[in-house]
């Protein structure tokens, strides 16, 4: 299945999952839960807040290497959306993908998809955990803190 279709698809419109595709362009589904909308709403709010420029992206769809994937919040530069705006999916990255943690999420599965935003440009992954915690990653490897964004809390609850 390409994305074009799936997004389409009117029997998929109001599932209750978070809907991706894998690199054989079979959907993969993950279960959304108000704590989770939630989190995103906290992280999204914060960026918001602290950057007064770039564009925000909710339920972000990127083309990597292993089909479709949606990071739960991405910035990117002016210079970015200038580029490749609205396209869906993305071709390329944002500047910074995060994924927030659901009960569903294996460390492999999580890995992997900061390997993939990575691999297309991400120039930071951020992860927040269950309990709203952050964790940074560049093509270096774990980082304190973003150096892209300044003063973004450790906790997104704080």
């Amino acid at each position: 299945m390409e994305w074009q279709e799936l997004i389409q698809d009117q029997s998929l419109h109001d599932l209750p999952f978070k809907i991706e595709l894998n690199a054989s362009g079979k959907i993969e589904m993950s279960p959304a839960t108000n704590r989770h909308g939630r989190m995103q709403g906290k992280i999204y709010a914060r960026l918001h807040q602290l950057q007064n420029t770039g564009e925000l992206y909710l339920e972000c769809s990127i083309q990597t290497g292993k089909g479709v994937k949606v990071a739960d919040v991405a910035w990117s530069s002016n210079q970015f959306f200038e580029k490749y705006g609205e396209a869906t999916p993305l071709p390329a990255a944002p500047e910074i993908c995060i994924e927030v943690l659901s009960p569903s999420n294996t460390d492999i599965e999580i890995n992997e998809k900061i390997d993939l935003y990575l691999a297309k440009g991400a120039s930071e992954v951020w992860i927040c955990d269950e309990m709203g915690d952050m964790r940074y990653y560049t093509e270096q490897g774990k980082i304190t803190s973003s150096t892209i964004i300044k003063n973004f809390p450790a906790n997104i609850f704080a």
